[in-house]
């Protein structure tokens, strides 16, 4: 299936939430998470869960399992995971040039 996740711009993504907040944080994971689905990603819940304290961990990793799919395991299920729970910005900024690396077509 042709990868169908938006090329941005890595250093935005990671200088994004410091200005609005965090709120394009989230922004950028509901946005990424139905453009994994689209690529092929197994299905990745509802992004409600993002703001349910336990379910928000679960969550995330079914989005890492849906990034490396989708970037033909450029970094694994686990690394994903802890760029983005661990580094937060950084590794969103990490995790959106590895899909921007994936043969996206800018939009």
């Amino acid at each position: 299936m042709k990868n169908q996740v938006k090329q941005r711009n890595p250093i935005a993504v990671f200088l994004l939430p410091c200005v609005t907040f965090g709120i394009y944080a989230l922004y950028w994971m509901v946005k990424t998470k139905g453009e994994l689905n689209r690529s092929g990603a197994d299905k990745i819940p509802t992004a409600w869960l993002l703001i349910v304290p336990i379910a928000n961990i679960w969550w995330l990793w079914k989005y890492s399992q849906g990034a490396a799919k989708v970037t033909n395991q450029k970094y694994s299920d686990a690394v994903f995971f802890i760029l983005l729970f661990l580094t937060s910005m950084i590794g969103m900024a990490i995790t959106q040039d590895a899909y921007n690396k994936t043969g996206a077509q800018p939009q």
